[in-house]
């Protein structure tokens, strides 16, 4: 039995402060709580990539990193333009930013939103979808050859979610 190639997804999970382009098909999957994922979209050439970031800005409280914002944001889109998209043939979904009960900073997932609308405007890519804000994690699964989602709403994260590959360990 032979194997089509054109048609073998792909998965990855994406862990906080990641970025992932895959010039094939992949099915990317993530767990959010006030973290938030932008995935783009080519329309033209189907294919995608996502990233996971943390925090807004890195100000001066950091190196500039994949776990902030206004650096994971064009860092994804740059990888799209050097695999050929051009900026009029992407589209973005927003996904992620939640308030966190008993979380430190309970403004965090707000201005994570805040700063991917920011970039994304200026940048001229349209958020044709989000799934933003409120109260819960999600787990979230986006393919990057179809632009489709899967959005899981949860109650409570544990810290085993944001790493499904590995095993644990027993004595």
């Amino acid at each position: 039995m032979s194997t089509n190639r054109a048609v073998e997804v792909y998965r990855y999970h994406l862990a906080p402060g990641s970025v992932y382009s895959c010039g094939g098909q992949a099915m990317i999957s993530a767990v959010l709580g006030t973290c938030v994922a932008v995935c783009l979209h080519d329309r033209r050439l189907k294919i995608g990539g996502m990233n996971h970031f943390l925090y807004p800005k890195s100000g001066f409280f950091g190196t500039p990193s994949n776990e902030y914002g206004d650096f994971a944001i064009p860092q994804l889109i740059n990888k799209l333009k050097r695999m050929g998209s051009r900026l009029e043939d992407l589209e973005a979904q927003i996904i992620g930013g939640a308030i966190i009960p008993g979380a430190r900073d309970q403004t965090t997932g707000g201005k994570n939103i805040k700063i991917a609308r920011k970039i994304l405007k200026k940048n001229g890519i349209p958020v044709v979808s989000e799934d933003v804000g409120g109260f819960k994690g999600r787990r979230l699964i986006f393919h990057t050859g179809t632009n489709e989602t899967l959005v899981m709403k949860t109650h409570r994260i544990r810290r085993g979610d944001y790493y499904p590959y590995r095993q644990r360990l027993t004595s």
